[in-house]
């Protein structure tokens, strides 16, 4: 109350104010700048969250307001579609079951020619013959002699001369190998 004066002018109840002593806003102005220059993102960000959050809660809350109508369910046509659902499972676990079986068939087969393999490479092991590779259709002993007699071997020359020794260092072109010395290398 100290800048309230009271004067005894032309009415006694008049009361005169003192003039503002900031008629202008620069000071909060200035605050309301330094606080947006160090703030201001932040303010901005956290708006924004504010207002998606709200309108996620207001999409929720409408959504849960309303559910939709039930519809009404024919239990014929329910039944209908499970005995479908049903079949559809009998017939696609029929056709499993069917390659299941020939899978296990091929399986049978698989076996049974590695046993027949085996049995084969142990009787010519016992027969002193060594194996070589997969069996080929057996041929009776006239008619395998009989072509091997008819197809002669074709002549063929040696790869390499029959003086050729790969250590000697003679005669091997343009690569030379000399071996190392024995023994260690620094001496001692």
């Amino acid at each position: 109350m100290e800048d309230v004066e009271v004067s005894d002018g032309d009415s006694p109840y008049t009361v005169e104010k003192a003039p503002l002593r900031n008629p202008d806003l620069t000071p909060l102005s200035l605050n309301v700048g330094e606080l947006l220059s160090l703030y201001g993102w932040y303010l901005l960000f956290g708006t924004l969250l504010v207002y998606l959050l709200l309108q996620y809660l207001s999409r929720r809350r409408s959504s849960q307001r309303s559910p939709p109508p039930p519809t009404p369910q024919d239990a014929a046509l329910v039944a209908r579609r499970q005995e479908a659902m049903e079949a559809a499972r009998m017939k696609m676990q029929e056709e499993l079951d069917a390659k299941a079986s020939i899978f296990r068939e091929k399986q049978k087969q698989q076996e049974e020619e590695k046993r027949r393999q085996k049995i084969e490479i142990w009787d010519s092991m016992q027969q002193g013959m060594s194996y070589r590779g997969p069996a080929t259709p057996s041929q009776p002993p006239a008619e395998a002699s009989s072509s091997a007699a008819a197809r002669p071997k074709p002549d063929k020359k040696p790869l390499r001369s029959a003086d050729y020794s790969p250590l000697s260092g003679q005669e091997g072109g343009s690569c030379s190998f000399r071996p190392g010395r024995r023994g260690p290398s620094a001496g001692g």
